[in-house]
């Protein structure tokens, strides 16, 4: 089978995880997969033998915010004739995040037959937070259209329901199918060496963005009484990491808050933890958590929309849970803590990427 997917580009956040995940893993099932990247960003290395080409967009025209989306999407049609014609049609294609969605929605190649929108996030915490009125109702409307009638791939239940009552979306299909997780690969690099090996320390892995609650995080920190490090890994802008080291300083903790940036193998530092902390206001999956698990370290997190409560409901965890305030947090994180929980693997099994991969091909007719 023949499998294109597109994406905006490798940002260094879950959902370009999953892509290239799904991307490596139909691979090795013996499919031809193409990638193609809207933009050159490539913070995560591109697996090897897998096949992918750039289509910037280098328009410095003064209307090219107008054109953009059909522009965009004609050169994409146009890269992709040239590589159908070449090695033949595409048998499915995926377009991942909404920003691609809205630019693949205006393809004139890719009919609904084949091609498969998927929604990695809470669409309306994450585009709909700071609205309300005649601009809320607009926004929705824009975003629903999108989606309107076409083939979508929920990552969760709570994606999935989020479009339908918040957007009164109406897919020609939805389907929801979990993220995928390469577990022996998981599992190897969570053994490499690690600087913060035999050390004591909490840690939290995502990108420093307003949903992911760095605030929440530091604050219920503090609260908690937990006197180990806490260790802060992932990418951000400048503003957003500076925010939050003026808080740290701000609430007495500097000397044990410790930011390592991105890392390609956050794993080893999941290995070595007494505890993974997830502080969001939102998530569409919570791949951290799985990946936490996969590697024994406990978990606690905010019971916040998404697949978080779904995880950890399978997983027997739900215990871990905490209210959306920095005061649950901080209480759920002593006690798990102090008394950490049995970690059961066997549930874990559902995510692994041959799994997966087998329910997306599914979606082939």
């Amino acid at each position: 089978m023949r499998i294109l997917v597109v994406i905006d580009g490798l940002h260094g956040g879950g959902a370009e995880k999953v892509v290239l995940t799904l991307c490596e893993g139909m691979q090795a099932a013996g499919h031809d997969v193409r990638l193609v990247l809207l933009t050159a960003v490539c913070t995560y290395p591109i697996p090897q033998g897998i096949r992918y080409e750039v289509v910037a967009d280098n328009s410095h025209t003064p209307w090219r915010k107008l054109t953009e989306l059909s522009r965009r999407a004609a050169a994409l049609d146009q890269v992709i004739a040239n590589m159908e014609r070449n090695n033949g049609a595409f048998d499915l294609a995926f377009s991942h995040l909404h920003k691609t969605d809205r630019i693949v929605r205006r393809s004139q190649i890719l009919g609904s037959d084949r091609l498969w929108f998927c929604i990695h996030g809470i669409l309306s915490t994450s585009y709909l937070g700071h609205r309300a009125g005649l601009g809320c109702y607009l926004k929705k409307h824009k975003i629903a259209s999108v989606y309107q009638r076409k083939n979508v791939v929920a990552v969760s239940v709570a994606v999935s329901e989020d479009l339908h009552k918040q957007f009164r979306m109406r897919p020609h299909r939805l389907v929801v199918i979990n993220n995928p997780f390469d577990i022996v690969a998981i599992q190897e690099q969570a053994a490499e060496p690690c600087e913060l090996a035999f050390q004591d320390y909490l840690v939290h892995v995502g990108r420093f963005h307003r949903h992911k609650r760095h605030d929440r995080l530091l604050k219920a920190y503090v609260q908690s009484g937990i006197q180990v490090p806490l260790v802060l890994i992932g990418s951000g802008s400048t503003a957003n990491i500076d925010a939050v080291k003026r808080l740290a300083e701000a609430l007495g903790i500097s000397q044990r808050v410790r930011l390592l940036g991105f890392q390609s193998n956050p794993y080893k530092f999941m290995r070595h933890a007494s505890l993974l902390v997830l502080s969001s206001d939102s998530e569409g999956f919570g791949n951290v958590l799985v990946e936490a698990l996969l590697c024994n370290t406990p978990v606690v997190s905010t019971r916040c929309p998404g697949g978080v409560t779904e995880i950890l409901e399978k997983a027997g965890m739900e215990h871990v849970l905490s209210e959306l305030n920095e005061y649950s947090l901080a209480h759920k994180m002593a006690q798990i803590y102090a008394n950490p929980p049995e970690i059961n693997h066997q549930k874990l099994l559902r995510y692994g990427v041959e799994l997966v991969c087998r329910q997306y091909l599914s979606l082939h007719r």
